[in-house]
Parts: structure tokens; sequence; C-alpha cells
């Protein structure tokens, strides 16, 4: 039989909220982290909105010497870690490493801002006013590298860069690594930083991100007529996934046990989804059946709904394929209008909502939602969640390059 794969511990750090409690209240009383961008000047640009962390205060959980070895993406790694890691109280150990623990994170960006604002720094001084541990900020797998250091795990460590699917991924993967008995528990999850003119512009110049001139939140609207591009945010999150014996022995909380993860690639373009969306269905089956599920046990789907036109279509289509006459029946929300969209850190934080929503036995609503789009049918919860026994849900991650990801959990069983 294979090893079993259960969520003991969630550190989210979020827009709407940091830390599994205050970020479950944000979800439960609709309330958005979305507001107009604060860290540069937006004015040049047309989109003018983002999910700022705005209450982060990185000296609270870092001493100097360690800051200066962090840029801002890697402290979302490792106080997310942290966090995951005091909420399913496991214990360890710098002194004490952990050979059967590991790091599996993801990343799509990893340290690209704080390398744009070295740049400046050396454009006006030269190699000499550079940050001297820039190298080892911004290189991609500064995020599990930090945390393994952080907490002693000496176990499989991996930061992928797969787009806005890297979240996901970093999951099943972990879970992979679990149920394939290389670790017995390990930290899954993703980070973003993004938030600097350069970026921001670039994602601007290619047209992808809203150009909502309204009330800033409301420029994430999944599935809605109007919808017109995602709000780019930043913040991690950290899942802990163990062994599912290695949990119960220590009597550590359960959320979820990951049962599924499929993933695939469009070959098809960098930005638009594959039109007759079978590398999508294909991905939904893989997880499916990875899980050794049927259509019809799943509940709920945290759709990844970046809400672009035609990417939320496509999902709404591939999603009537796979699940038939069951996609009627089920909630398909779309939660970027909490949290924006913080690229490779989405998809973690999705999973713990997936987690929090079987737990909690309660659906999230897609905010924002105005007016219906036809090709977007399914009960997508809009504007207001609502209490609902779960037996099972998917998190969806699509991302550049055709990169499709997704990840089933299962609610708790013994």
């Amino acid at each position: 039989m294979k090893r079993r794969v259960v969520i003991t511990g969630l550190g989210p750090i979020t827009c709407c909220g940091t830390g599994r409690d205050a970020f479950w209240r944000a979800i439960q009383e609709g309330r958005s982290g979305i507001g107009p961008v604060t860290y540069f000047d937006a004015a040049p640009f047309h989109a003018r909105c983002a999910g700022e962390v705005r209450d982060w205060d990185p000296a609270s959980v870092f001493p100097p010497h360690r800051l200066k070895r962090l840029d801002r993406a890697s402290q979302f790694a490792v106080a997310s870690a942290l966090l995951a890691l005091e909420d399913a109280r496991f214990p360890w150990s710098r002194q004490k490493p952990n050979p059967r623990a590991g790091v599996s994170f993801g990343s799509a960006l990893g340290g690209i801002a704080q390398a744009e604002s070295e740049h400046v720094r050396f454009l006006k001084k030269g190699i000499h006013g550079v940050n001297p541990t820039l190298a080892l900020q911004i290189f991609g797998g500064a995020s599990h590298s930090n945390i393994a250091i952080e907490c002693g795990f000496r176990g499989p460590g991996t930061t992928n860069s797969n787009s806005c699917a890297s979240g996901v991924i970093a999951v099943g993967e972990a879970m992979r690594m679990i149920r394939d008995n290389r670790a017995d528990v390990m930290i899954a999850g993703g980070t973003e930083a993004p938030l600097s003119p350069l970026t921001f512009g670039a994602f601007d110049t290619i047209k992808t991100m809203s150009r909502w001139q309204g009330d800033a939140p409301f420029a994430c609207r999944p599935f809605d007529l109007h919808r017109d591009g995602f709000v780019m945010g930043e913040g991690a999150a950290s899942l802990v996934l163990e062994e599912y014996g290695h949990a119960v022995q220590r009597g550590a909380p359960i959320y979820a046990e990951v049962a599924g993860f499929g993933l695939s690639n469009e070959a098809y373009h960098m930005t638009t989804p594959l039109p007759t969306g079978e590398s999508v269905v294909a991905c939904l089956r893989e997880t499916l059946g990875d899980a050794g599920m049927e259509p019809g046990e799943i509940d709920y789907i945290n759709a990844h709904a970046s809400s672009t036109q035609l990417n939320d279509a496509n999902e709404t289509a591939c999603i009537k394929t796979v699940f038939g006459g069951h996609a009627r029946r089920l909630a398909v929300s779309g939660t970027k209008p909490f949290t924006a969209h913080p690229l490779g850190a989405t998809g973690a934080i999705e999973t713990v909502i997936c987690a929090l929503a079987l737990d909690r036995g309660y659906l999230p609503p897609t905010l924002h939602h105005r007016d219906a789009d036809p090709r977007c049918d399914l009960d997508i919860v809009p504007n207001q969640g609502r209490s609902q026994t779960l037996r099972a849900a998917m998190n969806n991650a699509f991302g550049f390059g055709g990169i499709n990801a997704s990840v089933a959990l299962r609610r708790r069983s013994e």
C-alpha cells in the first residue's frame, strides 16, 4: 500500500491575513487584501492595484545577522515555514538536524525584485555599493535552502520555478517524497515578492494584469463577464506534510489528506491556454487517478480562476469535460480576490484554503461577482461563502508556458 500523506500544519502570509486564524477570518468575512499600489509610483502603468503584505515586520522574526542574507521572498518563505511548524507542533532543531524531514518549495520569480533594487544601487555606486550577499539572496533555491538551514532539515530539498503552478507542484512533489519513503515530513509551499517597478511593468506590458481604475478590490473578479486580468500580489504559504502514521503517533492535528497530484504541459503558447483544453483535462484526470477517486467524490474545486477572459472560460470548459453531470453539483470558487495573485506562492496559499475548507466545512466564495458570464456557468459560490460538509477538494494552478498542476485533498479519515 502507498504511504498516506496528511497535512498537519498551515502557515499563510498574505495581503488579507498572516497566520492560520487571521487568514481564515478574512476568508469567512469576505475581506479582500487588494489595494492601490503603494510600494512605488504606479502612474506610468495601466495596472494600479496589488496585494501588498503591508503589516510585514521581518525584524520581529529574524535577528539582524539573518536579515542580511534574506531577501523579501526568502523572509516570507522561512517565516511561513515557522508558522506551519508551530501550527503542527512539530519539533525542529538546527543543533540536531533531521535527515527524514525535507523541503519542497516553489517561486516563479524568486529574488528578482531584490536584484532589481540592487541593480539601481549598482548603477549609482558600482559593485561596491551592492549588498555583498546579493548572490546568496536571489538564486533560485534560496527559499528551500534557507528553510532547511533554519530548521535543520537534511532530507530532500528543492525549489521549483514553474510559474504560477509552482506552489501546487511543490505540494505534489512533497507528497511524492513522503509516499515514496524518502522522507517522513516535508515543508511544502511557495513564496513570491515581485512587487517592484520593472517586474510589475513587465507584466503590465504584456496586458495580463487588470487595468481596473475603480475601487481596488474589484480589480480581481474571477468568472465575471467583465473580468480583465489578474492582480499581482506577494506572500507565501507553507504546509507541513507528514506520513499518516508518523502524525498519529505524535498526536499531531490533521487537516486533510493529500491524496493525488497531476501535472501536464500544453506545448502550445507561453500565455494563451490551449483552446481544446486537452492538457488541462489530462492533468485533472491524472490527479483523480493518482488519488484513486471518481469525479463524483469531489465536492469543491479551488479554481485557478485568474480573472482573465480566456483562462476562466477555458477552465470552466475543462471542468465540465472531466466531471460531466457532476459539474452541476460542484462548488467551484476563485479565491484570488482575497489574496491577489502572488504567482508561484498562490497554489500553496490556495491549498491552505482547501485544507481549511475541508477541516471547517466551509465553501469560500468568489468575491466581486456582478455579471454572469454564460461561458462560466458553474456554481462559483458567488460573493457569500456557505457551510457544507466536504468529502474531498481539488486545487488547480495553471502557469505561463502552459504548465498545469492540480492536487486532490481528502477529508481526514481514520
